[in-house]
């Protein structure tokens, strides 16, 4: 499968192959069923499995438009949208939407909100209102994606990396992650944190600055923040995001976001 996708990426010509239509289908089938991943956790690093990602891109050209009638509702799209909820175990509260090729595991709840094609949502995740879960996003397991959440993807631009939320992460609303972020397991971040993958994340709990870039380490409690950067006009406030401690092994990993910074002082 992967020869056949790698080849129809160098040469579009092969997109009018049989064969070639049938494993793009299949791929985007084994996705949406969680048997193929676009990115998987190997040890305490993730790997990327670019080829699926690719595959992805590849069924749009593919697919025709058609319009598709849910009740009083209609779209008019080249993608099916994610059927037999029951079946899954996945909550879908009126008004959200997953599109066909998105893994929601068993016990996930999707408040009315976005899944887009190639995500993979595990077990016991809520993706809060109007929240939204990019192209090829992993969220883990016991995550809480507050209101108004953007989680990236990585079609457009194409990005080598997906975002990566892993278990137990609690993003605050309005938070917007992308540009292949990984924040790692039982981190907390506040209202309006926004990580990109040249966002200076500061830890700021030491007596100095530790600087980190597209990581958020385990369990730390992040907030926005601000730092003085030069420019030829002067001298002006640049976002940043800040580490300001970690969450204690005694917090309830579901506990709300505002016990988790509370215990830091912290208003929301």
């Amino acid at each position: 499968m992967k020869d056949i996708i790698e080849a129809a990426w160098e040469n579009r010509e092969l997109l009018k192959d049989e064969k070639t239509l049938t494993t793009i289908r299949e791929v985007v089938e084994k996705l949406d069923k969680g048997t193929l991943r676009v990115a998987e956790p190997n040890g305490d690093n993730w790997q990327v499995n670019e080829w699926v990602k690719k595959a992805v891109i590849l069924y749009f050209p593919i697919q025709k438009m058609e319009t598709i009638e849910v009740g009083i509702f209609e779209f008019h799209d080249k993608m099916k949208l994610k059927t037999n909820y029951a079946d899954l175990g996945v909550r879908v509260v009126p008004n959200a939407v997953a599109r066909y090729g998105a893994f929601l595991a068993k016990g996930v709840i999707m408040m009315p909100s976005y899944v887009n094609i190639g995500a993979y949502v595990d077990s016991g995740t809520m993706v809060d209102t109007w929240a939204t879960v990019g192209s090829c996003a992993q969220i883990g397991k016991d995550v809480h994606l507050s209101g108004g959440v953007g989680i990236g993807g990585v079609l457009e631009p194409v990005q080598a990396a997906p975002v990566i939320i892993e278990d137990g992460c609690f993003i605050g609303s309005r938070c917007i992650v992308v540009e292949g972020v990984r924040v790692q397991k039982e981190a907390v971040l506040g209202a309006n944190v926004v990580l990109t993958k040249s966002t200076k994340i500061i830890d700021v709990t030491g007596t100095e600055p530790k600087e980190y870039k597209g990581i958020v380490p385990p369990r730390s409690v992040v907030i926005p923040g601000s730092y003085t950067k030069k420019f030829t006009a002067g001298e002006f406030q640049v976002p940043c995001a800040l580490i300001i401690g970690q969450r204690k092994e005694s917090t309830d990993l579901k506990t709300s976001l505002n016990n988790a910074l509370r215990e830091y002082d912290v208003a929301v």
